[in-house]
């Protein structure tokens, strides 16, 4: 990414535990145990015959071990452990190499060659070259269930040649070394992957860990991978990796030594801190969104739209839905990011008088306009929503309704609430707000003025062209006229772990093992 990444507080999206609920909800994934054929006679945990050992309990525990199903979300940190990919983001947010050493685009700029290590093979001892890649891109591309296809659009096809994935393009697209990093790509083993469901029970990839047990939703062991590429610097030997319990109880977790690191909640970092625990916030690009249908009543009427625009005091968000630790936003980037347009800040601030001139405008009076709010689960964000529209003579009835996602993402609602972690390229981010078959765009076809021309513009231009940022910023300006969206706030990635752990490399919303270290006592 050019540009260097400059966040004061990085954001996060939702509460952790809501997200993980509104996965399970969405897929429906059953909590089966199953154990690895690999270990299924051992009888005993790897994590328990010595050496380093990292507990780690996490509230995004993966609803699936298939990258394609399962890679998209914030669970992509988590499949980091099994899968590797063609590249991975530095501290700066830059893509720097993985699986693959270099990479090289044609002079048009609608093909790039991918060189991969030599000598890379999966944990099942099959080998990694340029034929396991077109075979990850054309699964990520096909599979009825993937959640990918929408961000590889640009993709045409990738011709193998020994080490070498060659990408041909539809478009011209710079942006390709950032997109096919660890959330997009996490390469799997192509024997593996001839039954996906297989391979959701018993994941093989070519990351720094292998697993060893599994109980999906639950628990699973994982021990380091000696073939990973990078090894050496590889210093933890197992994994535990568990689903968080109940929020009130992981700071004392970390405390006895249960765990030793922890996804946490915004209300428990002052608890975690005074229990002596080391709590950073990790860099990332989330925000949360109310969505609007804008091809449905009452919000086919743009200053309906406004009203709500200006009926939300997003510093509520922050303080209620974050203790303080978030940030407000109107955009789906971090304030010192390179794709935050500092023009559109607070395009639409917080003016309740304003916001029921509008409805009077529009010929609503209090009380005409009433939307129900459907929700996967008990969410404060929701209750917030329903406060200030009701200031302004809007009323919204929540409901639960565990599938929730269908009804989103088949573009059936005129109202919801969504929040996304963001893409380590940020033209992806854009389109999958803004663009016509965007997945966050909940007013599919539709697309703001202007926005299309703009991505393309940015796709056309190099990362590391001195024109860069301001041709990015130009694209989340022409996507910030949509009507679509309204950003309400960001809340940040907090992480607790115990001293035994050393300090993490900040890159942006990813969590890297490089150099990591686990000492043998807490």
């Amino acid at each position: 990414m050019s540009g260097r990444l400059t966040l004061r507080r990085p954001p996060h999206l939702r509460s952790r535990r809501q997200a993980g609920r509104l996965r399970l909800a969405a897929l429906g994934t059953a909590l089966v145990a199953v154990l690895v054929p690999s270990l299924a006679a051992c009888g005993g945990d790897a994590a328990t015959s010595g050496g380093a050992t990292l507990k780690w309990t996490s509230s995004y525990f993966p609803t699936h071990w298939d990258p394609v199903v399962g890679g998209s979300g914030a669970q992509f940190r988590e499949l980091a452990l099994v899968y590797a990919s063609l590249t991975r983001t530095d501290e700066s947010g830059k893509a720097v190499p993985d699986l693959a050493e270099s990479w090289e685009y044609n002079d048009r700029g609608d093909r790039i060659t991918f060189r991969l290590r030599p000598g890379l093979k999966f944990s099942d001892g099959e080998p990694l070259d340029a034929t396991a890649v077109k075979a990850a891109v054309e699964r990520a591309k096909e599979q009825q269930d993937s959640a990918l296809f929408g961000d590889l659009t640009s993709i045409e096809s990738v011709e193998a040649d020994g080490l070498d994935a060659v990408v041909i393009l539809n478009q011209v697209d710079y942006q390709i070394p950032q997109l096919l990093g660890q959330r997009v790509l996490q390469i799997a083993s192509p024997k593996a992957a001839e039954s996906p469901k297989e391979l959701d029970r018993a994941p093989v990839g070519a990351g720094p860990f292998v697993v060893t047990q599994l109980i999906p939703g639950t628990r699973a062991v994982l021990k380091k991978n000696p073939d990973y590429w990078d090894a050496e610097n590889i210093h933890i030997d197992n994994v535990e990796l568990t689903s968080a319990p109940d929020a009130s109880t992981v700071v004392s977790g970390l405390r006895t030594g249960v765990y030793n690191f922890a996804d946490i909640e915004p209300s428990q970092a002052d608890a975690a801190k005074k229990a002596g625990l080391d709590v950073f916030v990790q860099p990332g690009f989330n925000a949360s969104n109310i969505s609007l249908n804008v091809n449905k009543a009452p919000f086919d009427d743009s200053r309906v739209v406004d009203a709500v625009r200006h009926a939300v005091n997003r510093q509520e968000f922050v303080d209620k839905m974050t203790f303080g630790y978030g940030e407000v936003t109107n955009q789906p980037f971090p304030e010192g990011y390179v794709a935050y347009d500092p023009g559109s800040r607070d395009a639409y601030p917080y003016d309740p008088a304003k916001s029921k001139r509008l409805l009077a405008d529009a010929g609503h009076r209090a009380g005409d306009i009433e939307l129900d709010l459907v929700i996967p689960a008990e969410d404060p964000q929701a209750e917030i929503v329903q406060s200030q529209l009701a200031k302004v003579g809007i009323t919204v009835n929540i409901k639960i309704d565990k599938n929730w996602a269908t009804p989103f993402f088949a573009k059936d609602l005129a109202f919801s609430l969504y929040s996304t972690t963001g893409r380590d390229s940020a033209a992806q981010t854009l389109t999958a707000h803004f663009g016509p078959d965007g997945p966050l765009n909940l007013s599919s076809p539709y697309e703001p003025d202007g926005f299309a021309a703009a991505i393309a513009k940015v796709r056309r231009t190099p990362l590391e062209a001195p024109e860069y940022p301001k041709v990015l910023q130009a694209a989340t300006r022409a996507g910030l006229k949509s009507e679509a969206l309204v950003f309400t706030y960001s809340s940040p990635n907090l992480i607790a772990k115990s001293k035994s752990v050393s300090d993490l490399p900040g890159n942006p919303a990813h969590i890297d093992w490089t150099g990591v270290t686990v000492t043998g006592s807490d």
